[in-house]
């Protein structure tokens, strides 16, 4: 049997648990059963999760009595488009899936978006289950019900807020996640110590080895306070009215950063990285933080194999990318700033030789 955490996003009649624990997916069917959710599933999964997991979660959901099928889709950030959710419509069509119908996103961050993006829309809304198999979609893309596809002008900027009837996420299986894509996913680990919770940062640095070591107990509570500290946000501001905007930390030049090299040269979490670093040099140009405060982002984000060097591309490449951020607004750009560490304010800046000083290489 496994042991299993549970936390509740409470959200009113939105409320779902996140259950945390290790050989949990031949369980996924009896809870999804508890749920009502529906007499169909379909799991939305690519080739390289779906080779390792998709026929333990068929088997689950079959054994609990739901009709099942399976859908595939391309592996990679630059297939989180329209085409690819099209496809998803088509195969549920296909499929004569009907409103007693449900989806669970068996993958990582660009599974589960496009898959809630998907459940969101088909019929103007059908529950979805999120089964997060990187640790990037454990801790973060997972919960708080962010959905969506990138467009070629700018990331998540096609998107809703919808969130999941349940996050199940089974540490075993970061077992077979490749070292890179487990780096990624530390980087927004990071975040939440950063903007949340000093005690947090000091934990992951006094861990860190550990960490990198994929040390299971260490694992599961960096996944239980991560995904803790973005439920506490999110049931404070759901849709992203003010408050939820602290976790796009590092994002504003990580989406940039991302768009400029078309989604094709790093993972999420590694632009996440170097917009932190970004970020704090900023934060510390503002006067929210101090020089030691960004040297102790700096050397974690380091030795968690993380990149913290800006791309080169031109400070005319750089603003025309920020122009089309989400965030953006009619004076300027909402922007997250560091409070020293574990504290974090949001501030509109319209002065866009600050923020591109960075590019310049002048901070």
């Amino acid at each position: 049997m496994y042991d299993l955490l549970k936390l509740l996003v409470s959200l009113g009649e939105r409320s779902y648990t996140i259950q945390i624990g290790t050989g949990l997916l031949p369980a996924l069917g009896e809870m999804c059963n508890e749920l009502a959710l529906g007499s169909t599933a379909a799991i939305v999964t690519n080739s390289t999760v779906g080779s390792f997991y998709a026929e333990t979660v068929k088997e689950s959901l079959v054994k609990a009595g739901f009709a099942t099928h399976l859908i595939e889709i391309p592996d990679g950030e630059s297939h989180k488009n329209s085409v690819t959710l099209t496809s998803i419509y088509d195969a549920l069509l296909d499929a004569g899936l009907g409103r007693d119908s449900f989806l669970v996103a068996l993958g990582g961050g660009v599974v589960g978006d496009v898959t809630g993006f998907a459940a969101s829309t088909f019929l103007r809304g059908i529950p979805f289950v999120q089964v997060p198999t990187t640790l990037l979609a454990q801790v973060d893309s997972s919960v708080g019900g962010k959905t969506g596809i990138n467009h070629p002008l700018g990331k998540n900027l096609i998107g809703t807020f919808y969130q999941p009837s349940l996050v199940l996420i089974d540490t075993a299986t970061l077992n077979t996640l490749p070292e890179r894509d487990y780096c990624s996913g530390l980087a927004e680990v990071i975040k939440y110590g950063v903007v949340c919770d000093r005690d947090f940062f000091a934990f992951i640095a006094d861990h860190s080895e550990l960490l990198r070591a994929r040390n299971m107990d260490c694992l599961t509570e960096v996944i239980r306070i991560s995904c803790s500290l973005k439920a506490s946000v999110v049931e404070r501001d759901e849709k992203e009215g003010g408050y939820r905007a602290v976790l796009n930390y590092g994002h504003t030049f990580a989406h940039a950063i991302e768009r400029l090299t078309n989604y094709a040269t790093f993972l999420h979490g590694e632009a996440v990285a170097i917009g932190m670093v970004q970020a704090a040099r900023l934060s510390e140009l503002k006067g929210y933080a101090d020089q030691h405060d960004t040297k102790a982002i700096v050397d974690l984000i380091q030795s968690l194999g993380l990149p913290v060097d800006l791309v080169s591309f031109s400070v005319d490449e750089y603003y025309q990318a920020l122009l089309k951020d989400k965030k953006m607004r009619s004076r300027g750009i909402n922007f997250v700033f560091n409070k020293g560490i574990g504290d974090s304010v949001i501030e509109n800046v319209s002065d866009w030789d600050f923020l591109l000083q960075v590019v310049h290489g002048e901070v």
